[in-house]
């Protein structure tokens, strides 16, 4: 696996540009994730003494979670609860960017940090709210947690398979999918002040819209049918064959003929080439009603052969599949490993670990390690004495019980 290090002097093409992060968790975390690789000062401003409850995802004991996704960030540590927090917090307003929250919709303006007042102080910002629900609606002050949006979405009611209950991920799928989307948008606002010397704005970000959008024509599907998708397992109402496939060795194979060309390839090198012009399945559409039929055919070819014979077959033919691979197999996989998909870190808690790389790959202006994630409040002299503190005013802070 190849190596990387964190190089503090390191230059990205956001640098310059000032985040402050308030978001506890996924979802604002991933959006500023994404800007911080690309160079931006993401300054995390985390809860005195427990800080962001993501560094207690943990495995074995380790902030796994926190590792990956909060390198390239600072961190200082305030009592939110004490008076004089939002003065704190304001001052850090003047010289910032952006700023993301993800708090209940009105805690923000409860704390006396309302976007009104966030504008006063500094009318170029840009204001990024991640919520469940978002900032208006009846469910607005509904807790948001991402597995209610991933049913609420209809993610889950068309995830798993048709004998079974509706799917949950097992993954932070819906935080994930709004944090790119906040990041994207977030660049269209920074792009608006740059460009046309606009003012600061407010980005209204739900968990809820982002993993629904990427669903597909759903509601579209059932005005025109009358009939809503159900589940279908690893199968597919759009295309034929597609599934996961048992080898004789009792490993996986995934495979997906999306469109005539490919299906017409695949039926030819499974010894099926009257497939092409039967009439049953010589089109997508014919073949899609009679998809357990179809994918039943492949998956008794390939469960007379091995997964490394299958996948050599496939591959000489051009057939598009793949094997199904867990986290111990694509650590090994020649391709992650050339082209750097995962790359080794240095760690002070484990010596070296594996992380995914800064992607997108850009020729000229690429992303840069910088930093590991930070201990709490490991920057919180740093960041106030930027902002204009004196030495003898973070003392003074400190012995308050305001900062640590």
């Amino acid at each position: 696996m190849q190596q990387r290090t964190f190089d503090a002097n390191a230059e990205g093409p956001l640098q310059g540009v000032r985040v402050l992060d308030l978001c506890r968790l996924v979802s604002g975390n991933m959006l500023t994730h994404q800007l911080g690789d690309f160079g931006a000062d993401v300054i995390k401003i985390e809860p005195k003494g427990v800080g962001d409850p993501l560094r207690a995802w943990s495995q074995s004991g380790v902030a796994t979670f926190w590792k990956a996704y909060c390198r390239n960030k600072k961190s200082i540590a305030v009592d939110f609860r004490a008076n004089g927090m939002a003065d704190v917090i304001l001052k850090l307003v003047e010289t910032a960017d952006v700023f993301v929250e993800n708090f209940r919709p009105g805690r923000l303006e409860d704390m006396g940090l309302g976007p009104d007042v966030l504008h006063a102080c500094n009318p170029k910002l840009i204001i990024v709210r991640i919520s469940g629900f978002g900032q208006t609606g009846p469910y607005r002050e509904k807790p948001g947690f991402g597995s209610l949006v991933e049913g609420m979405s209809g993610f889950a009611y068309r995830n798993g398979f048709p004998d079974r209950p509706p799917l949950l991920p097992p993954i932070a799928m819906a935080d994930m999918i709004a944090g790119l989307q906040g990041a994207y948008a977030t660049m269209v606002a920074l792009r608006e002040i740059e460009l046309k010397g606009g003012q600061g704005q407010v980005i209204d970000m739900s968990l809820l819209e982002p993993i629904l959008a990427t669903l597909g024509p759903a509601a579209m599907d059932y005005k025109v049918t009358g009939k809503v998708g159900e589940r279908v397992g690893n199968r597919s109402n759009t295309s034929a064959p597609r599934d996961v496939y048992t080898t004789r060795d009792g490993k996986y194979v995934a495979l997906s003929a999306s469109i005539q060309q490919m299906a017409e390839r695949v039926f030819r090198t499974i010894g099926r080439a009257d497939m092409i012009h039967d009439p049953r399945y010589a089109t997508n559409a014919e073949r899609v009603k009679r998809r357990d039929e179809v994918n039943d055919i492949v998956a008794e070819w390939v469960a007379a052969r091995d997964q490394t014979e299958v996948l050599a077959i496939f591959g000489d033919a051009g057939v598009t599949a793949s094997p199904i691979y867990n986290a111990a197999d694509i650590l090994d996989d020649p391709h992650v490993i050339d082209r750097g998909v995962l790359v080794e870190l240095p760690d002070e808690e484990l010596g070296d670990v594996p992380m995914h790389n800064i992607h997108p790959y850009l020729s000229e202006t690429p992303g840069t390690f910088r930093t590991p994630a930070p201990a709490l409040g490991q920057h919180t002299d740093e960041v106030l004495l930027a902002a204009g503190y004196s030495d003898q005013e973070i003392t003074e802070l400190r012995e308050t019980g305001l900062v640590a």
